[in-house]
């Protein structure tokens, strides 16, 4: 698809949004550094999440980046003084993006789908894991390479490397910072398409508009469900069961899916 982006980045980078029907594409827009990240992206990154959740007219958010790389990961001089500093490079109150329920910030209910290419460095790979569904270029290559910096990594690669891999597989780069390809992402579950560069973000925004096609309401439930069922446990995503299906068997969408099967046709959801 063809994206459109009125003026040049500032110097610091930017985080650049366009709507496509009920979808939104949030992009990294720092080209000339390969996306590396400073602290005006952070807190833009918060504000798009946020927005996504907030506007009932979104449903599914699309994160990629512009250049030939989604990013080769923090621009260490931009945030060296604001992590030695411990500030928060992304405002309390927003939607935190990469999802792991830190304190003083929002969880994201609606899904996303992240698109990368390139490099995919560190923070790249946090925010990926952090998304719902993840389509890698073939030429993608990966690094958290905190430990050769003198970092730990602080965005959920350590749990969520671990969660998909296993232990001694996310060991593997955690601890040597290793680069690793697509296909080997792809063995380890941390993508769950691979395709060719320049099919990257039309894949990706397909299946952000086949979600998006889907009652938002009942989308909403499954993600968190499934995410609770990780996180907390099967028996307390058995638990929300009951509770759950009330709401969504009040809703107009599960009585526009009900007229939709008997007239044989497709449904029209609403979100409410």
């Amino acid at each position: 698809m063809e994206l459109h982006v009125t003026t040049p980045p500032p110097p610091e980078g930017c985080i650049e949004t366009q709507v496509v029907g009920n979808v939104l594409l949030i992009g990294l827009n720092r080209p000339a550094k390969r996306n590396g990240w400073t602290p005006r992206m952070f807190r833009e990154l918060g504000e798009a999440y946020t927005r996504l959740d907030d506007d009932p007219e979104l449903r599914v958010g699309v994160l990629h980046a512009f250049g030939d790389h989604f990013t080769a990961g923090l621009d260490m001089p931009a945030v060296q003084s604001h992590l030695e500093r411990g500030e928060k490079l992304i405002p309390e109150g927003l939607v935190e993006p990469h999802d792991f329920g830190k304190p003083g910030y929002r969880r994201r209910t609606k899904p996303v789908i992240a698109a990368v290419k390139g490099i995919c460095f560190t923070v790249g790979i946090e925010l990926m894991l952090g998304a719902d569904i993840v389509v890698a270029g073939q030429d993608c290559r990966f690094s958290q390479k905190e430990v050769q910096r003198g970092l730990m990594p602080g965005g959920g690669a350590t749990l969520r490397m671990s969660e998909r891999a296993g232990l001694g597989n996310a060991m593997l780069y955690l601890l040597t910072g290793d680069e690793f390809d697509a296909p080997t992402a792809y063995r380890l579950n941390f993508v769950q398409k691979v395709v060719p560069n320049a099919q990257v973000l039309d894949e990706a925004l397909a299946i952000a508009q086949r979600i998006a096609a889907q009652a938002p309401l009942a989308v909403t439930a499954t993600r968190l469900n499934a995410i609770k069922a990780v996180e907390e446990g099967p028996a307390a995503a058995v638990a929300e069961f009951a509770a759950v299906q009330r709401k969504i068997f009040a809703s107009e969408d599960w009585a526009e899916g009900v007229r939709s099967f008997v007239e044989k046709r497709a449904a029209v959801f609403k979100g409410r």
